[in-house]
């Protein structure tokens, strides 16, 4: 590939690999993105909220089963 348009000249299972295969590589990328200050301070705030309060956690199975007795 000379052009980066031939990228759009793939088939489109070598397209999807490709994103694939470009994502992963982000993903292993450690650092990471880094995060803007209001949402270091939403984590900071969740956190405290989760360590003042550690029994108002709720289960997964719980939260999905709210969720489906809300669709049904």
């Amino acid at each position: 590939m000379n052009d980066i348009r031939d990228i759009f000249k793939l088939p489109l299972a070598e397209r999807i690999q490709l994103v694939e295969d470009l994502w992963d590589s982000i993903a292993a990328d450690s650092e990471g993105p880094p995060l803007t200050e209001a949402q270091e301070a939403e984590l900071n705030r969740r956190l405290a909220e989760l360590e003042a309060n550690p029994s108002d956690v709720l289960d997964w199975n719980d939260v999905r089963a709210r969720l489906w007795s809300r669709v049904k």
